[in-house]
């Protein structure tokens, strides 16, 4: 059986974010995805004018449509923004310019361009007033996923009570430097035992002793792992896109914008990821087996 990531933003030279995305390029990435051991994805589409968005995810439900082998592939969809926070650091490597508040309009807007096949939203509980589209989000059927946000403790628990269930890549989406004891990474591990907490165990962004730490806490059976690959994912160092905007690799493997120090993705693939969860992190077969397969799957209820 294979792996199961819940945020693919490309792979092997293609960018699933891109407005001129073809079927044989997805063809090409989901069969790369295959041969590194990931057996279904959702792919991702971050922040954009809601606009933008809908036609992203159209063109792909088309692609889908069109092609069994990228149906088995593409689960569904995972829409990262536009609903998060707009603030440097928090907003990571997402346009700022496109960022804005949740509305249960815009959200039935994206739903509706996915045609039933968008399963995950990540956004920020502070942008979205007194939980409204959460709510909406998973009375749709939609997991709920906090991420790129700083909510306060009260917003975040709102926001569970709403059926927000999960959090995005814990310890990036969030400025370098925090508050040591009040900060995004503290409230989310404070409500652990409610969410499910993802990261991308890659030794970038989060370095292997901290997510040793972070797996006691929160305990293995609450940990979802991700690539949260970019279109560089099985490539060398180089300029690549991520949504139409430059991501520069370094001889690392490391992704970030020109000039910024936040990073932008992952280049991590499937098998790698195996691999650290048991050499550097002591997971058996089957607890990676669970981090990457059937906790996000139970997350997603499907």
């Amino acid at each position: 059986m294979g792996f199961f990531d819940l945020q693919v933003n490309g792979y092997q030279g293609v960018d699933f974010c891109s407005a001129s995305l073809q079927a044989e390029d997805v063809r090409r990435a989901c069969e790369a995805l295959r041969a590194d051991g990931i057996e279904q994805i959702l792919a991702t589409v971050i922040t954009d004018s809601v606009e933008a968005i809908e036609r992203k995810l159209a063109n792909l439900v088309r692609i889908r449509e069109d092609d069994e082998f990228i149906a088995s592939v593409i689960a569904g969809f995972h829409v990262e923004g536009p609903f998060i926070s707009p603030k440097p650091g928090f907003v990571g490597a997402h346009p700022a310019e496109e960022v804005c508040e949740a509305t249960e309009d815009r959200a039935k807007r994206i739903l509706e361009a996915g045609s039933g096949l968008v399963r995950l939203v990540t956004l920020a509980p502070e942008q979205d007033a007194k939980a409204r589209t959460t709510k909406f989000l998973v009375a749709e059927g939609v997991t709920v996923s906090a991420g790129h946000c700083d909510p306060s403790l009260d917003e975040l628990e709102i926001s569970i009570d709403a059926g927000l269930s999960m959090v995005t890549h814990l310890g990036n989406g969030c400025p370098v430097d925090l508050p040591r004891h009040d900060n995004i990474i503290q409230r989310c591990l404070s409500l652990s035992e409610r969410l499910w907490i993802c990261f991308i165990p890659d030794g970038v962004h989060v370095p292997f002793f901290a997510l040793r730490n972070y797996l006691r806490l929160v305990g293995v059976d609450r940990v979802i792992v991700t690539t949260d690959a970019i279109m560089a994912a099985g490539l060398g160092p180089g300029r690549y896109e991520l949504s139409g905007v430059p991501v520069e690799i370094d001889e690392n493997g490391v992704a970030r914008r020109p000039g910024s120090e936040n990073l932008a993705g992952s280049t991590i693939r499937g098998m790698q990821v195996a691999e650290n969860l048991s050499r550097e992190l002591g997971l058996s077969p089957s607890e990676i087996q669970a981090c990457f397969h059937d906790h996000p799957r139970s997350a997603l209820r499907i």
